[in-house]
């Protein structure tokens, strides 16, 4: 995630929104293409937007209803951080569940709590120079078998675990011998296996930058053995990253302001991946925001930060909806029973409850 490019780009962007009532849905989509379908039949001018809490929400298909109710309500629950990424919910070997999230400029990682609220977990992730890098805290978290925490460090430019005595394991820092560039978000296979993005955006330059070390910025595996596996090096900006239900697609959100799509790979039998193929294409929305975190639910559908807001997609590739908070999250996580859709955006973290959801490992 490039901080600075969401920045610059929200100047001065807009969305295309569906107004919804309780028993009337209303569909606008005049100057609006919505991702591999459109719509294209103008209608009269829709009435005030109607929130749903802090933000909005947008119907589209009826499939979306069996998904998100009716009468869901989009929560703010924290704020005053400087751009948030990367919640996981924690439920194991504690007395309360809570969530934890990144806090990238603040090289940090917080936490939240139904009990106590928002809180410091963890504070100077990268403890060098930064030099001029803005971006040097973790990025994405995720809990493996063990329930240990594992962070996507900027920073340090590796895949880290933090032990049960509080030690950090390097899990993966180097492809071939040369650093990894930053990497941003992580995926467990049943197998054990960790499935990773590497952009460049911990680095200044980002792919000009003199300490580049790949020329290409890629997938990779983390294999139980230890050997970092590259994957694919066809995305520019390889991004967010989830297996379907039964892990045989892997989607990979890019990020690239020119090129924001949701990649699709198929899983072969030994782990590998067959060629990309374009999942969804949201080039055509001008709201800020561009292909990045996801979370998949129990069906296989994607729940995915995009332009806007989070965007629904069919496991078929059909834009369902969207979840649109106050700000435009960067990722998304489940949390509590499983039902809940945590939403880290720029400044702020929010919730909704939907009624359906992910395995919390």
């Amino acid at each position: 995630m490039n901080i600075e490019e969401e920045r610059r780009h929200s100047l001065g962007s807009s969305v295309c929104r569906i107004v919804i009532g309780l028993h009337l849905l209303v569909l606008s989509t005049v100057g609006c293409n919505e991702g591999t379908g459109s719509m294209t039949e103008p209608i009269a001018e829709p009435e005030p937007l109607l929130k749903q809490g802090a933000g909005a929400i947008v119907r589209i298909d009826p499939e979306f209803d069996a998904l998100v109710p009716i009468d869901a309500q989009i929560e703010k629950l924290a704020e005053g951080y400087m751009f948030t990424e990367g919640p996981v919910w924690i439920r194991r070997g504690t007395p309360e569940p809570y969530l934890l999230f990144s806090d990238i400029p603040a090289n940090s990682i917080k936490k939240w709590s139904p009990v106590d609220g928002a809180s410091d977990f963890l504070t100077n992730i990268f403890e060098g120079d930064p030099g001029d890098r803005s971006q040097v805290g973790s990025n994405g978290l995720l809990i493996d078998g063990e329930g240990r925490l594992i962070l996507c460090e900027h920073g340090n430019r590796q895949i880290s675990r933090i032990e049960s005595d509080g030690s950090v394991t390097v899990l993966a820092d180097r492809y071939e011998g040369k650093r990894l560039n930053s990497p941003n978000d992580a995926v467990f296979h049943s197998s054990g296996s960790l499935y990773f993005t590497d952009p460049p955006y911990g680095l200044s330059e980002q792919d000009d930058d003199p300490d580049k070390e790949l020329n290409f910025n890629g997938i990779f595996r983390l294999k139980v053995n230890g050997e970092v596996e590259l994957l694919s090096d066809s995305q520019t900006r390889p991004n967010g990253i989830g297996f379907s239900p039964d892990e045989q697609t892997l989607y990979v959100a890019n990020s690239d302001r020119t090129n924001k799509v949701w990649y699709a790979y198929d899983v072969l039998d030994d782990g590998t991946l067959g060629p990309a193929r374009v999942f969804f294409d949201v080039n055509d929305q001008s709201a800020a925001g561009a292909a990045d975190g996801m979370a998949i639910d129990r069906e296989g559908t994607l729940f995915a930060t995009g332009p806007g807001g989070v965007w629904v997609i069919s496991p078929d590739g059909r834009h369902l909806g969207s979840i649109q908070p106050t700000e435009v999250p960067a990722n998304v996580g489940w949390g509590d029973d499983g039902n809940v859709l945590y939403m880290t955006a720029r400044t702020g973290l929010y919730r909704i409850r939907l009624t359906t959801g992910g395995a919390i490992p």
